[in-house]
């Protein structure tokens, strides 16, 4: 948890050089904390439009992304290079990017960061596949 709560402070960073203003949804403790409380809460302030986009960080990213994307609107990737990260908001329009802090160091972090907030959605042939993941939503909901 201590590495989480160092990422946290050096991604911040990484933020507000985009203009973005930095929420924490989290937890400021090095005590054992359950991920899809901080997953749910993002996706949540994502949805409604509380906040631009979202970055959540746990052990691996896997267990938060999956926590996102339990929420309707949700499109979290989960990266562990830069290169994933861009194309997730180019071709997929990605609101929210997870990363794990026993997966890679803090400096590849900083750099898949600013390849995520660099991206732009793209459209295009790329919004025929993001209006199929919203029908599948739809359909889910009414089961």
């Amino acid at each position: 948890m201590t590495r989480i709560l160092e990422w946290q402070a050096s991604i911040d960073k990484g933020e507000e050089k985009y203009g973005y203003e930095v929420v924490n949804y989290g937890t400021d403790s090095t005590e054992r904390f359950n991920y899809p409380v901080s997953g749910e809460a993002v996706a949540n302030a994502v949805v409604s439009g509380e906040v631009d986009k979202g970055i959540v960080i746990c052990g691996t990213g896997v267990g938060i992304s999956l926590a996102a994307n339990k929420v309707n609107g949700i499109r979290c990737v989960t990266c562990s290079e830069p290169y994933s990260a861009l194309l997730s908001r180019q071709h997929n329009n990605t609101n929210m990017l997870a990363f794990g802090a026993r997966v890679v160091g803090i400096e590849l972090a900083k750099m898949i960061v600013d390849a995520w907030l660099s991206g732009e959605y793209e459209g295009g042939r790329h919004q025929v596949r993001i209006d199929m993941l919203k029908e599948i939503e739809e359909k889910q909901k009414n089961k």
